[in-house]
């Protein structure tokens, strides 16, 4: 009879996910200490979230007591579409949201595990729980940290969601880590036209297209971001386009992934005529609606001038 851990294992990947660990729910003091380096230099700009209780994220034991184990999970998102014009979206953007897609295979996977085991408790997380989720999937050994500050993982390159499913149960726990493969390559700092990525694996989100065009709520995007925008009217994949490792990308099986409406870029002038209702129809359960409606916008105006 196979154990409750590979089961686990196999649940994860019935529920779609690519690759799955099994990790104790332990503090993770190393990566604590750089994400407080991180926030002393301001590098979270305006995402005040992060920097409150900075300490909560390194222990899922705060916000989830009984932990015990932590179930690590990637979901390949990686679709073979090019951007066709300006207004361009993120990769990771071109489909559902990830928070539904990753979410729900999570919860499928603990309403199976109940069925084995009933009394279990679980929590899930996708992104927006306080969890650290590259510092655990380079704790459960499925990729490593790349200079640009993305998980990279061998077989499947950096495209790649991130889950977690909080245990209040032991199980057997996988070891071993990754070695940093980056080497010498420094295509990623080199391609940045903000030089966001200010040092190998530290990203300054005041000088990112990413931030900038997602998170930034000013109503103008600095001009030393704007100038450099190249289209970019959501996000930006400048530094996984250029990485060597996603050489090894796969097209991912999730249809959910595919680009809405067949569509990696939004023309700016068709969201300059954007009414609200239209907004919310043509980006309702997509991340894209992260930006809201007047970031979108202001976005466009940008690319326009």
């Amino acid at each position: 009879m196979m154990s409750l851990s590979a089961n686990i294992k196999q649940f994860a990947i019935d529920a779609g996910f690519d690759r799955v660990s099994i990790v104790p729910a332990v503090r993770l003091d190393d990566e604590a200490e750089r994400l407080s380096e991180w926030l002393d230099a301001g590098y979270h700009a305006s995402m005040d979230w992060i920097a409150r209780e900075p300490q909560r994220r390194a222990d899922p034991r705060e916000i989830f007591p009984a932990a015990r184990s932590v179930v690590v999970v990637l979901k390949n998102y990686y679709t073979d579409h090019r951007h066709t014009s300006p207004g361009k979206i993120s990769r990771y953007a071109w489909g559902d949201d990830y928070h539904d897609v990753v979410g729900s295979g999570l919860r499928t996977m603990l309403e199976r595990i109940r069925l084995e085991v009933p009394e279990i408790e679980g929590k899930v997380c996708v992104d927006t729980a306080p969890m650290m989720d590259k510092a655990w999937a380079v704790r459960a050994g499925l990729g490593w940290i790349g200079k640009h500050s993305n998980v990279i993982t061998r077989d499947l390159g950096s495209w790649v969601f991130i889950g977690e499913l909080i245990l209040d149960l032991e199980l057997e726990y996988d070891s071993g880590l990754v070695e940093d493969h980056c080497g010498t390559c420094t295509a990623c700092l080199d391609a940045c036209p903000t030089s966001a990525i200010v040092e190998p694996y530290i990203v300054d989100s005041v000088k990112c297209i990413s931030y900038a065009t997602i998170e930034y709520r000013g109503d103008q995007i600095p001009p030393e971001v704007s100038s450099h925008l190249d289209g970019w009217l959501y996000g930006c994949d400048i530094c996984q386009d250029v990485c060597p490792w996603n050489r090894f990308e796969k097209p991912t099986s999730d249809v959910r992934f595919e680009p809405r409406l067949g569509q990696t870029s939004v023309e700016p002038n068709g969201i300059l005529e954007m009414e609200h209702p239209e907004y919310v129809e043509r980006f309702r359960r997509s991340p894209i609606k992260r930006a809201k409606l007047n970031g979108l916008k202001r976005n466009a105006k940008h690319l326009m001038k």
